[in-house]
Parts: C-alpha cells; structure tokens; sequence
C-alpha cells in the first residue's frame, strides 16, 4: 500500500454549507437503506443481497466513468492501495451482516456508528487532523443520541449478543478504515469512480463465496418490491451515493464528514416509524437534541487570535 497523499492538505478543508447539505442527503439515504434491507431479506439472504447489491453498483460505476471519460484501467500506481481497500470494502460487510445474525438491529446500528471515532483516531494519527477537545465531546455527545434513540443499554443481552456487537463494532472500525486509506493513498488522486470500482469490484467475488460457504439459496423468485429494492441498493445506493461520499472524502475533513454519520440512524428510526410500525419513544426528542448539539460541537470553528491594530492588543 503506498504512503504518498495528494497534494493537498491530507485533513482536508472545514465543511460548506453545500457540504453538509449533501452529506444530509446521504444520511437520509443511508437511514432508509436499513429499512430496504430488511425487506428484502424476507426473500433474498444477507451475503447473496450484498453481492447483487454490488454487481447492479458496479454496472453504474463503470456507466458513469465512460460517460465521464474517467480511464478505469490505467495504470497510475493505485493498484495496491486499490486491492487492498477493496478486500477491507469485501470483508467489511461480510463481518457487518454476520454481526446482524447474532445481535440486534437496534444494538447493531448504534455499534456500527462507532466508525467516526475510528476515523478521528486514525485521521489524528495519519491525516495530520487535531481535534479539539469540544469537537471530542461533540462526537460523544452524538453518540449518546443515537444510543438514546435506538434504546440501548438493554436488559437480557447473552454472550451472542455481545459477540454479534463486537463484529458490528469491528465492522465499523474496518469502514473507517477505507476512508483513511483513501485519504491517505495515491486513491485520493484519482477519480471517485476508481477509488469505488476497486472496493466494490472486489467485494462481489468475497460475498458470493460468503454466501456459497453459507450456503444461501434463494428459495423463489423475488416480488416487484424486493426487486426495486435491490435495485435501489445497487443503482442510487452504492452506485451513487458511496461515489458521492468519495467525492467529499478527497475535499474535506474526513473526521468531520464522519461525525454527520451520527445522524443515520435517526433517519433509519423516523423510517422504521413510517414504513415498519416501529414505536418511537419520548427519548427520541431528547436523542435528535443530543446528535445535533454534538454536530455543532465538532464543526464549530476553532478561536484564533487577531490583533487590532488601533489597540495593539490580541483579542480571542
């Protein structure tokens, strides 16, 4: 895996306003992509859904990089760095829908959401990124939210249960692994839709042979909505929306961009309410108030000093 970075800043600039929008935009989408999951594993298993997922994603990509002009296959030394977040991408979602199997949706979603500590972690050790300590208070104030909105601790939770949150705890820490090693690679030169090709290319081969050890069958033909479903995983989710997240992982900060992650559960909530009939408890209030004070307090600009010359004193 080579070393070199791109000839920015590796940290990456502080958020815009049209930033944050889109990132937004992908949370809502990512919230909502649990609910669509779910239903479509009625008919389509977990690791047989996340290679067609992948297959429909990769069709797109390879669309849009020829309508884009974008040369997939030339070489520019990002083949290491490719194959080898490409095998985290693969492995990431086989260790994300085993957790699944073995814990609960609700504790799932809130271990998963760890991923923007370990992208703060590693961008302070390798990104050259420093983060305050508000914007350290802001992320675990966020993280309080989502467990308040999820409604975790919960009572009567076995050793599997447990075992299930660690694999969505090492999920979470293995996707925040594929933002850093394309932060900090020569992945961060090329185009969104290479850096992506790599990762989801390589994972269709690890998650059929995951679903073939698994032995997963499907027993029918699916219905139109799984089918829609599946196609909306593949075509806007990963196709789009994951090059959409690269495209703003190789501008800006990427410990910053995480901590909106915080707000994709709630969305996945707010969804679960409107589409499953999950309840939604009074805590939520609280939860929302919790993940958006902790926002604030991650992309609040830091105080510099400035000194006025009429005065010749420095003001904070």
């Amino acid at each position: 895996m080579s070393a070199d970075a791109s000839p920015s800043p590796p940290g990456g600039r502080p958020l815009t306003a049209g930033a944050i929008a889109l990132v937004l935009m992908l949370c809502l989408t990512w919230g909502f992509n649990q609910i669509a999951i779910k239903l479509v594993l009625r008919e389509i298993p977990p690791y047989t859904q996340a290679a067609i997922r992948s297959a429909g994603a990769l069709l797109v990509i390879l669309a849009i990089a020829w309508f884009r002009g974008v040369r997939l296959f030339e070489r520019d030394g990002t083949l290491g760095a490719g194959l080898f977040v490409g095998a985290i991408f693969g492995v990431e979602f086989l260790v994300i829908f085993h957790g699944l199997e073995l814990t609960t949706a609700s504790r799932a979603v809130v271990f998963l959401y760890t991923m923007p500590f370990f992208v703060a972690l590693g961008a302070y050790q390798f990104l050259g990124e420093r983060l305050r300590v508000a914007q350290w208070a802001g992320l675990a104030v966020s993280f309080a939210g989502v467990a308040v909105a999820i409604g975790v601790p919960q009572a009567n939770v076995t050793s599997s249960v447990l075992l299930g949150d660690l694999f969505m705890i090492f999920g979470a820490a293995m996707w925040a692994a594929t933002t850093l090693v394309v932060k900090r690679t020569k992945l961060i030169t090329v185009a969104p839709e290479k850096a992506l090709g790599y990762q989801v290319g390589l994972s269709i081969p690890i998650l059929a042979f995951g679903a073939l050890i698994a032995g997963e069958r499907i027993p029918a033909v699916p219905g139109a909505l799984t089918i829609s479903l599946v196609a909306f995983q593949a075509f806007w989710v990963v196709g789009l929306t994951f090059l959409l997240w690269f495209s703003l992982i190789k501008t800006y900060s990427a410990s910053k961009l995480a901590a909106f992650t915080f707000i994709t559960p709630l969305f996945g909530v707010v969804g679960g309410y409107l589409i499953l009939g999950d309840q939604l408890t009074p805590a939520f209030g609280l939860a929302a108030l919790l993940v958006i004070t902790g926002l604030v307090l991650v992309n609040r600009p830091a105080r510099t000093a400035v000194t006025d010359p009429l005065l010749n004193v420095t003001k904070t």
